[in-house]
């Protein structure tokens, strides 16, 4: 028997539980892993309170992410023993996820740990470290540099936002943090933000153009936040877009992308291939600075995770949020 949190939906009501499963209740997949840590992102804070229909298979085990150890396994790439992580692939959506003390998977959707992390910091990163790296490689192919000028971050006191903060001020940049907590304006500056704007600046409706001020933005808040950040975009910048914390829409203009060249990139890290994640993993092997990812990281247990879910989605968390399954 091991311990997991399990959603379930009989009838109309949606419930999620701590509950206790055996191997036998494990879905089908041909790597078994013995799970360490796994986090709450803002997809499993939606799964979990049912706030959003992101589960579509129930009963079901939450989470998109998990780094642990292969107990067993006939895919070729995996051998008992070895370090883990997952990130995405609609586990925790359609197929039972991170959020228990095992999880069977499919060896396609695992890569090995870098060396360089603990099951515990590759969690501290998890699903929103990894999109925020990926966001910053869009900016870097594009070929923004620091020379160009400044580089926002928007909903940066979050996940996305506080590692996408480390890894561009890590890169020489000087970064703008937008967040709707500036009492968390020094925890920001030490993660090595330049500045900090209230987020109220770019929330609402605004211009189809604004002065012209970023060469890049990484954006996890969608909506008017997206659309302010891209009418305010230097010609021929760059903005990449990860995330729906103010909205799924875009009620904005053609005028960014018209008049001065501004490309959107959209970026997804739950169907990445297995290349492009190796990638961005071990960019943030040799990039993330490790007393800034600790900065970052508070540990909770299993049973918190119930109500960290509704935190999160709330906008009370700052950082990262690691779960430790075994507590």
């Amino acid at each position: 028997m091991f311990k997991a949190l399990l959603v379930d939906k009989p009838g109309d009501r949606y419930q999620c539980t701590l509950t206790e499963l055996d191997d036998a209740q494990l879905p089908e997949g041909n790597v078994t892993v013995r799970v360490a840590y796994s986090t709450i992102n803002y997809k499993d804070g939606l799964a979990i309170t049912g706030r959003s229909p992101v589960i579509r298979k129930f009963p079901l085990v939450p989470g998109i992410d998990c780094a642990g150890t292969v107990e067993a396994s006939t895919h070729p790439d995996f051998k008992p023993g070895e370090s883990v992580v997952l990130n995405g692939w609609g586990v925790g959506e359609s197929h039972s996820g991170g959020l228990a003390q095992k999880a069977r998977l499919s060896g396609d959707w695992l890569i090995p740990m870098p060396a360089a992390f603990t099951p515990r910091q590759a969690m501290a990163i998890g699903t929103a470290g990894y999109a925020a790296m990926l966001c910053v490689q869009a900016l870097e192919r594009h070929g923004v540099t620091p020379a160009q000028g400044e580089v926002l971050v928007t909903g940066a006191s979050g996940g996305v936002g506080s590692v996408a903060i480390a890894l561009l001020s890590g890169r020489g940049f000087r970064v703008v943090a937008s967040t709707g907590k500036l009492d968390e304006t020094g925890y920001l500056k030490d993660l090595g933000a330049a500045e900090v704007i209230d987020r109220a600046l770019l929330s609402a409706p605004g211009k189809p153009l604004a002065r012209e001020r970023w060469a890049g933005v990484v954006d996890a808040v969608g909506s008017h936040t997206l659309v302010n950040a891209c009418a305010a975009t230097k010609y021929g910048g760059a903005v990449a877009a990860c995330g729906l914390a103010q909205g799924m829409d875009f009620p904005g203009t053609v005028a960014p992308f018209i008049l001065r060249g501004v490309t959107l990139y959209g970026v997804d890290s739950v169907m990445a291939p297995k290349g492009k994640r190796i990638a961005a993993w071990n960019a943030l092997a040799a990039e993330l600075d490790p007393l800034r990812l600790a900065a970052i990281t508070h540990e909770i247990t299993l049973a918190e995770a119930l109500a960290a879910a509704s935190d999160i989605l709330a906008g009370k968390v700052r950082g990262r949020l690691v779960v430790n399954v075994n507590k």
